[in-house]
């Protein structure tokens, strides 16, 4: 097929959604398709440096096109328009862009990846071709219960704020519009599939990330009787529910248990939860690192028990893949993407919904005790981790979402 991706975040060898633009690409053109790319100018330097080294088949299959608003926007932006509201003029803007590539190439799909969120409706269902949405995220919320206990009145205001935004986009015209005119709209979980449903629309349920397999390591930590190593790796902010899992470390250590917790990246909580750590008598148990490189994270992930990462809402959570692929178990909420990636095979997802913070609390804690008694069992978690990493390649989450669409491409061209 003739592919023609909307891709606001598309770069090489980065993470989160420019990752997802970048690798999408690539898979697609694996999988024999030719694909076109609509994506920001400030993008285009590292995209043909990547091109050429990477040579064939990509060269001959994957094209970019590179669309930028006018400058007075640009500068605008700048001065603090905001990338949400920029992000939505930039929208518009490769509309006539599309419609000059399809005149041209005459395209057969499609599909509008990032940025990824079901509220920010697209414009390419309108070339007349089948259009995907997606995967697209944001209807994933904090349980009520646990809003409550956030560490700052901003961050539980945010919260509330969030929930009533998804609602108001329901009545918004041009996302209705967006989303009955789309072929296929793709959830990346059943969260936000639940809000798309609320327009009598279905959708299928996907996560968007993958792992490259050259990211799978061979090697991990030995776990130890009554020691449990717990690592965070993502910005210092409430909805990543660090004040819960700080709150689980403490309750550990009183049963006698060796729990240690390091903490990696930045953020503006962080002498929030370093005076918590000193609170809750654990400040020589945690240790704080700063933003690390991506190899010196991988490291960090090597020499741990245990990703500790109780976000209340990701959508995704590049991170805990990231754990998979180093043969790193998982303990997280059932919630968002982390509570669709993570099972009973490599690690657990605690249930927390109407529950309140102790409940929550208490579930981390005897949870990483199970961990700590059990070097067994944290074998056979790491085992599992790595399974889900090998069935988790950006080309396993590709076919996902084409398998059925080139199917009938396919039977429609017989």
């Amino acid at each position: 097929m003739k592919i023609l991706l909307s891709a606001y975040a598309c770069e090489p060898n980065k993470g989160s959604e420019p990752g997802v633009g970048w690798n999408w690409a690539l898979a697609l053109v694996r999988r024999g398709h030719q694909v076109w790319v609509i994506t920001r100018k400030n993008n285009q330097a590292s995209i043909e440096l990547e091109l050429a080294r990477l040579g064939e088949p990509y060269t001959s299959n994957l094209h970019f096109l590179y669309y930028d608003t006018p400058n007075w926007i640009l500068r605008l932006k700048k001065m603090g328009l905001g990338v949400q509201l920029y992000y939505a003029l930039w929208q518009r803007g490769i509309l006539q862009v599309a419609r000059d590539a399809h005149a041209t190439h005459q395209f057969d799909v499609t599909q509008h990846l990032t940025f990824g969120v079901w509220r920010q409706p697209t414009q390419m269902y309108k070339l007349g071709i089948p259009c995907i949405f997606g995967p697209v995220g944001g209807g994933e919320s904090s349980p009520w219960g646990l809003v409550r206990g956030m560490p700052s009145f901003k961050a539980r205001a945010s919260e509330y704020l969030r929930f009533a935004v998804n609602g108001l986009s329901l009545l918004n015209p041009a996302l209705r519009k967006c989303l009955k005119q789309s072929a296929v709209i793709v959830s990346k979980t059943p969260e936000t599939a639940a809000w798309v449903a609320k327009l009598g629309i279905k959708s299928l349920v996907s996560l968007e990330i993958g792992i490259a397999p050259e990211r799978i390591s061979k090697n991990s930590l030995v776990p130890i009787k009554g020691k449990v190593r717990c690592l965070y790796a993502g910005r210092l902010i409430s909805m990543k529910g660090i004040h819960l899992a700080l709150m689980a470390i403490a309750q550990v250590q009183q049963k006698g248990i060796d729990a240690t917790f390091t903490i990696v990246g930045n953020g503006p909580l962080l002498e929030h939860f370093q005076a918590q750590s000193s609170a809750l008598g654990i400040a020589d148990k945690v240790t704080f690192t700063g933003q690390l490189n991506q190899a010196d994270l991988f490291a960090k992930y090597r020499e741990h028990d245990v990703l500790l990462f109780p976000s209340l809402h990701d959508s995704s959570g590049n991170v805990v893949l990231e754990s998979f692929a180093q043969s790193l178990p998982v303990l997280c909420l059932n919630l968002g993407g982390p509570g669709v990636m993570v099972d009973d095979t490599c690690g657990r997802a605690i249930e927390v919904r109407d529950v309140m913070q102790e409940v929550t609390v208490k579930r981390l804690a005897d949870a990483l005790t199970d961990f700590a008694s059990s070097p067994e069992l944290m074998q056979q978690f790491r085992v599992g981790a790595k399974a889900k990493a090998i069935a988790s390649s950006w080309d396993a989450t590709v076919e996902r979402v084409y398998m059925p669409i080139e199917q009938a491409f396919t039977n429609n061209n017989a």
